[in-house]
């Protein structure tokens, strides 16, 4: 059995209503999607981050996955370990969606599911955090506005833990979560500023962020050094999905101090094998561990579910936007109750995606082109 050919799509798919953090408003995902086929027939799909570069370098690296057996993973992973290096976070990417693809195949072939090849099955579900944002209208009632998004998103989607994504107003951020915990008293909730909060108005408020009983503060400063500071004074776990996004970032950021909590991320870590070794390292330092959501569609879902049911290391509600979309990829949208995510249940990833749905995405993706910063 090897690999044979590639198949790309670049889809655009909207979301319901805009998406609103302190650096832009998104209004859908682009994402590259991917079927790897072997000469035998067998398949597998993958899905990961951004459009057209991402795509581009994917079709590159094809030339060291042609013609190689797709149950070695590991061995293909370390003869490309040097793209990261040189194409940054579209190299991760790019190495993801290629084995999270080889892996959907194997786990076809084999007839299990992806998260029975990578460890096994720790939980029968994933409890997913909702990501709420502030109205694109400066005019509106933002914080009666917020309440009452929660409050909805408890109603409908039963969730338990909230994340505010923040602005470069720290005070504002504070005023807007201490009306949601007056509302929402046992609600897990989190704010993530997206390192645009100012160190020392950070520490000014230092003791309104105590009180208002957050899980964890994401990112509130840009880099180690300054989230090293506010840990040290401010009494809440730091998290990161900035700043500790690499193997190297691990040991500076333990020297400062600098964090409670890292995001792991099957698409920026560069695959699943990636993120479950990030896992082991925060279980040997004492550092919790969640997964960062960057606008997946079905399948990446999918694949962050596989790999979250098989990683006892999660100790937090996954991050999701999955709830905003319009429309999704795979024929049959994956289901949220109770404020969890059932598992897929066949082998592999457990899903396939619609090809027509990919090439009516694919052509929305070539009038909008990439809906990137």
């Amino acid at each position: 059995m090897k690999i044979s050919r590639l198949e790309l799509w670049v889809v655009n798919v909207p979301y319901r209503r805009s998406f609103v953090s302190s650096f832009e408003v998104r209004r859908g995902t682009t994402r590259t999607v991917l079927r790897l086929t072997t000469d035998d027939g067998a398949t597998g799909w993958g899905e990961t981050m951004h459009g057209a570069p991402t795509a581009a370098l994917i079709r590159k690296l094809f030339d060291t996955y042609r013609g190689t057996d797709p149950f070695d993973v590991e061995g293909t992973a370390a003869r490309l370990r040097m793209v990261p290096f040189f194409y940054g976070y579209i190299g991760y990417a790019a190495l993801a969606g290629l084995e999270m693809a080889c892996y959907d195949l194997i786990g076809r072939v084999v007839g299990q599911p992806v998260r029975n090849l990578v460890g096994g099955q720790v939980r029968t579900s994933v409890p997913i955090t909702y990501v709420a944002t502030p109205d694109e209208d400066p005019a509106a009632d933002t914080a009666r506005g917020l309440a009452d998004d929660v409050g909805s998103a408890i109603a409908t989607l039963g969730v338990g833990a909230v994340k505010l994504k923040g602005s470069s107003d720290p005070r504002r951020d504070v005023a807007l979560l201490s009306g949601l915990r007056e509302a929402f008293p046992e609600l897990a909730l989190r704010v993530d500023p997206n390192g645009h909060w100012d160190v020392s108005e950070t520490l000014r408020l230092a003791g309104a962020i105590e009180e208002l009983d957050l899980e964890y503060l994401e990112d509130p400063c840009w880099d180690l050094e300054q989230m090293a500071q506010v840990r040290a004074r401010v009494r809440v776990p730091l998290c990161t999905n900035m700043c500790v996004v690499r193997f190297e970032d691990v040991a500076p950021a333990l020297r400062m101090g600098a964090v409670d909590v890292v995001h792991g991320d099957v698409f920026k870590w560069g695959g699943i094998n990636p993120t479950r070794r990030l896992a082991g390292i925060c279980e040997t330092v004492g550092w919790g561990m969640n997964l960062h959501s960057g606008g997946e569609l079905g399948l990446s879902t999918a694949a962050h579910l596989q790999v979250a049911a098989a990683l006892p290391q999660l100790r937090y509600a996954i991050d999701s936007v999955y709830y905003l979309f319009e429309d999704d990829i795979l024929p049959e949208r994956l289901t949220i109750a109770g404020g969890a995510m059932e598992l897929p249940p066949g082998p592999g990833l457990g899903v396939e995606p619609s090809v027509e749905r990919l090439e009516h995405y694919q052509q929305r993706n070539a009038r909008e082109g990439d809906l990137l910063l």
